[in-house]
């Protein structure tokens, strides 16, 4: 059995997680797009996933 420090141990790495809904509701996305993100990833996905994954209208007059 070997020994670990946890003061010595690499630090973890935390990856922000969003509920997909909530993210879409934070962007001002369309049920389109949470329907198309929903299909990818489920019900949760990484901010970097979903950012990479948005597709953005243009707000032309």
């Amino acid at each position: 059995m070997q020994h670990i420090d946890s003061i010595s141990a690499e630090p973890v790495v935390v990856k922000k997680v969003w509920c997909i809904s909530d993210f879409c509701l934070k962007h001002r996305l369309d049920e389109r797009e949470q329907a198309k993100l929903t299909a990818l990833f489920g019900e949760f996905a990484t901010t970097s996933e979903l950012a990479h994954n948005v597709t953005r209208r243009s707000k032309s007059r």
